[in-house]
């Protein structure tokens, strides 16, 4: 009966490990294709690099600076002059190549005629008056309007080449897949909507494997409990392997580090106007240990093809024998429990299995990448009266790094249990 409601409590606690683990699982890869899409839309080519931004940029500056642009009494001032200066210099040039010695005699009589009829000082002296017509002119609304579409269509049509073109239509595309499939309609709506579910599944995700680890704990409590009871010991091993194998499972699978590195603010003035650009990405990265397998044998080098073959077996294969032979210890009869494989993978095949070597690699490769980041983003930092630049950096260590951790030294703790309660020579 004792065995019984072990079997029965402990199988009931593994259902409910195996569910948090399904749903970390789940919210994992979920998690992972929200932040992709958020920085593919947010990517720096789609933003500070992005023909179609600029454009937008500059539209809004040209019309604000040529429609509404106000000239105060000094600049009227200042430009009736440059205005009366233009045109006494063509004034001065005019009547010197009238002045000009004519050849033949249609010029000697044109010249005749314009010194007759023509009289320069008079129109020297309606100067100040055509400046002033020429500038109130130039001042019309009209004018600021025609002005600002001559400018415009100088503009789009310097902008519509062929490669341009196309390289719109594919980022206009990709925005509208976006924009469809969140049920967005504009860029501003997809980052918040992004963002609120970022932020709900990022919950979830500590909630469930905070729920995971207090199901290990409470199958060390249960050895614990029952540290006399030998009869009881062999099913309690057992169902406690099935416990790992979840943990290393999720641990493989899902995601371990993120690296997020993005240019947070860039404010700069451009024709007396402010141009801000936000949250432009310049890299994002998350990978899991079966990611990072995969990554290595697709690539073409021979040489990260082998690092992710040791990766695959050293890490991932070793664990697995491992656990399965002390399983097989302890339940076969001695002539099995004591084959020299099945011996070696159950208490020597520890120290060739790397996951305790993956969990300190990754931990000193977010300490150190972390620190880098941080002090090359620094050296970016750049606060003015003209331009402001803030880079962040938003490297972290994911929820399937606790997991794996918890694996490694869940996995140890169980080697252990395995030297004190195995029937058979453990050395």
């Amino acid at each position: 009966m004792p065995k019984l409601l072990l079997i029965l409590g402990l199988t009931v606690l593994l259902g409910l490990e195996g569910f948090f683990s399904w749903r970390l699982h789940e919210l994992s890869a979920k998690q992972e294709t929200i932040k992709f899409d958020h920085s593919t839309v947010n990517n720096i080519s789609y933003g500070l690099l992005s023909v179609d931004q600029w454009r937008d940029e500059v539209a809004g500056i040209v019309n604000r600076q040529v429609k509404h642009f106000q000239l105060t009494s000094k600049q009227k001032k200042e430009l009736q002059t440059e205005v009366e200066s233009v045109l006494y210099a063509l004034i001065n040039k005019a009547e010197a190549m009238v002045e000009k010695k004519p050849q033949s005699l249609v010029g000697k009589i044109r010249k005749a005629a314009i010194k007759t009829f023509v009289k320069t000082d008079k129109i020297k002296a309606q100067v100040p008056d055509l400046a002033r017509s020429i500038i109130t002119k130039a001042d019309n609304p009209n004018q600021k309007t025609k002005l600002s579409n001559l400018a415009m269509g100088k503009f789009t049509q310097l902008q519509h080449t062929e490669s341009i073109d196309s390289t719109l239509r594919a980022n206009h595309a990709l925005f509208d897949n976006m924009y469809h499939k969140y049920g967005v309609h504009s860029k501003e709506q997809l980052n918040q909507k992004l963002d609120d579910l970022l932020q709900a599944v990022r919950v979830e995700m500590y909630r469930y494997c905070f729920f995971m680890l207090a199901c290990i704990l409470a199958v060390l409590v249960l050895w614990w409990v029952l540290r006399k009871r030998t009869e009881l010991h062999g099913t309690l091993f057992i169902l406690s392997l099935l416990f790992a194998f979840v943990l290393l499972a999720v641990g493989l699978s899902a995601s371990m580090i993120e690296v997020d590195c993005r240019i947070k603010t860039l404010d700069f003035v451009l024709l007396g106007e402010h141009v801000s650009f936000k949250d432009q990405v310049l890299f994002y990265e998350s990978k899991s240990i079966l990611g990072v397998v995969e990554v290595l044998v697709k690539q073409p080098a021979i040489d990260s093809i082998a690092v992710g073959i040791l990766i695959l077996c050293f890490s991932i294969l070793f664990p697995v024998m491992k656990l399965s032979s002390t399983g097989i210890h302890l339940l076969s009869k001695r002539k099995l429990a004591e084959n020299r494989v099945i011996k070696y993978f159950a208490f020597q095949s520890g120290k060739w299995s790397m996951a305790d070597v993956i969990v300190i690699a990754i931990l000193m490769t977010y300490i150190g990448l972390n620190g880098l980041l941080d002090k090359q983003l620094a050296m970016l930092n750049i606060r003015g009266d003209d331009l402001t630049l803030i880079t962040t950096n938003n490297t972290a260590l994911q929820p399937g790094y606790i997991i794996f951790i918890s694996f490694v030294l869940y996995g140890l703790i169980l080697s252990t249990i395995l030297k004190y309660i195995t029937p058979y020579n453990a050395h």
